[in-house]
Parts: structure tokens; sequence; C-alpha cells
């Protein structure tokens, strides 16, 4: 009798351990999706039965680093195993942001009200942001690699998103060590239009925001495939000079760059389009000349708004002739009333609407009716 109470009690604790097992296993399969980020390289985002993994993995060029933060949503327990990295309870309720293409995420979403602080507010174009700024709700911070830490510290702001041009940044470190949450944003490191564009999502986890973040996302994806369906159509592509001088050298965007590559879909010959790299070429005047002084169109840097402001620049500029041909384009036009340029703020996050514009500009005849948001003829 005692022999089969034995056996009785053995079978009952390896049912037991068996369902608990196969519980788990089930679990772990139900909870577990796959990255919900198609286009940007930089970041992912996995979702779990009361919290997210969200991972940055390339902040800056050649980073040798990634950052993992644990989302949590109410009431959602954290496994012992990734107690370790940064937790932050979502949804967030305040945030600093450090650079000016973190703006119109938030505002797409609706959350702008929850920005506390920004370094060189001058710079912010929105106007929903420059009102809540007029009304003493966003506080000025100084400069992103001199952030106010006393002026941060008293905001205490559920979080910073920072972005780092390398593994050197001591005052986020420093905030870091005071208790503060900051979460590396790399948009800026992005080399696809729809890639810089995709890290609305990023803001919609912070924000338990993510179905809203993504179908803002596909509107923006489905508008830039359309637009390049449309301008399939094209019968020729216009030879294109990017860029102006600055001090002493030329620059315009190398050909493997988001600009570059944003031309190239618009159906432009973009004559440094076999350079590779994702900054900016640095070239004399005279070699930018000799290859691109009948180029058909010329879209600069924005620094200027009249020809006559370019000319008073330098008048060598004068020799091309697009110059010639007034086929001159800028998107200097769109300023906030601080002097901030809508274009560096909103166009990385607004690919669709960038592709529209070079194609209203290259191909006229292919969108009829629409009118250039970001960039003008120069008067």
């Amino acid at each position: 009798m005692k022999l089969n109470t034995q056996i009785v009690l053995l079978f009952i604790v390896f049912s037991t351990c068996f369902q608990c097992k196969k519980s788990n296993e089930d679990i772990t399969k139900k909870l577990e999706t796959k990255n919900r980020v198609h286009y940007a390289k930089g970041f992912s985002i996995v979702n779990y039965n009361g919290f997210s993994i969200l991972k940055v993995e390339n902040p800056w060029p050649k980073a040798n680093k990634n950052y993992t933060y644990i989302l949590k949503e109410k009431n959602g327990t954290i496994p012992d195993s990734l107690k370790q990295f940064t937790t932050v309870a979502i949804p967030i309720q305040s945030i600093v942001v450090t650079s000016t293409t973190h703006i119109p995420s938030l505002e797409m979403l609706n959350v702008e009200k929850t920005l506390v602080g920004f370094p060189n507010l001058d710079y912010i174009s929105s106007e929903k942001v420059r009102a809540l700024i007029d009304a003493k709700k966003v506080k000025e911070l100084g400069s992103n690699q001199t952030l106010n830490t006393e002026v941060v510290l008293e905001l205490e702001p559920n979080v910073i998103i920072g972005y780092g041009i390398d593994n050197t940044n001591p005052t986020l470190d420093n905030l870091q060590k005071n208790g503060l949450k900051v979460l590396l944003n790399g948009d800026w490191n992005e080399q696809t239009p729809l890639g810089k564009a995709e890290w609305i999502k990023f803001f919609g986890a912070l924000y338990g925001k993510q179905k809203q973040a993504t179908k803002i996302f596909e509107k923006i994806e489905k508008d830039y495939l359309k637009t390049i369906e449309i301008v399939k159509k094209a019968t020729y592509k216009p030879t294109i000079l990017a860029g102006d001088m600055y001090e002493d050298k030329w620059y315009l965007p190398k050909g493997t760059s988001w600009g570059s590559q944003l031309l190239s879909e618009a159906q432009g010959n973009y004559l440094w389009a076999t350079t590779s790299g994702t900054g900016s070429l640095s070239l004399s005047f005279e070699t930018v000349f000799e290859k691109a002084k009948n180029a058909d169109i010329w879209i600069t840097s924005g620094q200027f708004e009249t020809f006559k402001a370019m000319e008073d620049a330098n008048s060598h500029y004068a020799q091309f002739k697009a110059f010639q041909n007034k086929n001159v384009y800028s998107f200097s036009n769109k300023k906030g009333k601080t002097g901030g340029v809508l274009y560096y703020e909103l166009a990385p996050n607004r690919p669709d609407v960038v592709l529209k514009d070079i194609v209203k500009i290259l191909h006229p005849e292919l969108l009829v009716g629409y009118k250039p948001f970001f960039f003008e003829k120069l008067r």
C-alpha cells in the first residue's frame, strides 16, 4: 500500500512538472512575436506579454555596441534575465529629445505636450511645439553636447532621447549616473529614406502607441512606393547638381546617401551617384564646375533664397547652365518663426513628401496639380 502511494505521488509530481513545462513553452510561443521593424537597420522591437524589448543596434557610424531597453507595461512582469537592462515604464508621460528630427514623431503621435525640454529651442520649427515653447512649457537646455544638467535634473523626465556622433557623451553619462534614463536614437544614421521614417515606431513603443505609429508609417510607405511607380513613366532623366560652397569647399551628397537615393528614386541623373558613402563629398569649385556646368537642375543646400544672394556669395555660380536657366531649387524658404529650417526637422520623417517634391521638379508632367511642399525655385 505504501509503495503504491509513492508511485501515485511520483506520477502526480511528474505530471505537474510536465504540465508546467508545457505551459511555459506554450506561453513563450504565444507571446513571442517577430520584429516590428522592416526598413530601419538601427533598431528592433519585439513584444511580449506585459513588456517589449527595444534594441538600438547602430546609433552612430561603425558603432560596436548594442543597447537594449525594456519597456514595461503597467502590471507587467520582467523576467530576471532582463533586469540588467534599462527598464522604462510605459506609456511615458514626459520626455526630453535632443534632435529636431525627433519632434515630428511626437507631433504625429499627438504627444508633443509631453516634451519638457530641448537644446537650442530656436531650431524647432513645428508650430505646435513653438506654441508650447511660448507658453513656457518646454525648457531651454543649452546645446546637445553640453546639456544643462541642473535643469534636466529638475525636470525629471521619464526618458531622455539622445544621439551620438561617437561613443563619447559625458553629459548623457552624467545624467544616467544621476538616475535618469537615457535612450539612444540613431535615426540620422539610417541609409534609406523609409528606414529613417520608420523610427516613428521607436517613439510609438515608448508611448504605448505601436499600432498608431505603424499605421502612420504604413501611410508614408504607401505614398512613397506609389510615387516610385508613377515616376517609372518618366522618359528622361535630367542631370542634377547638388549642394554649394561653404568656405572654400563644395559640399554635396555622396552617392549612397539618403539625399542621393531620393534623387535616384525620382528618376534623376545625379552626377555623383556612383560615389559611395552616406555623408558629404568635399570638392573644389573647379572639380564641380568641370563635371556639372551643364547640369539641368541644381538643388542647393538651403543657404540661399534668391539668385542675387547666390551670386553675391560667389559670382562664379552664374557660370552654371542651371543658374542661367533659373533651374535652381532650395528648401530654405520654409522656416519656423525663430529661423529653424523646416526641412531639416521634418524631411527625414516624411520621405514621401520629399520624393513627390523632387519628382515635381524633375518631371512636372507626372504630378499634375501637385505643389512642392519643401522645395521652391529661387526667386
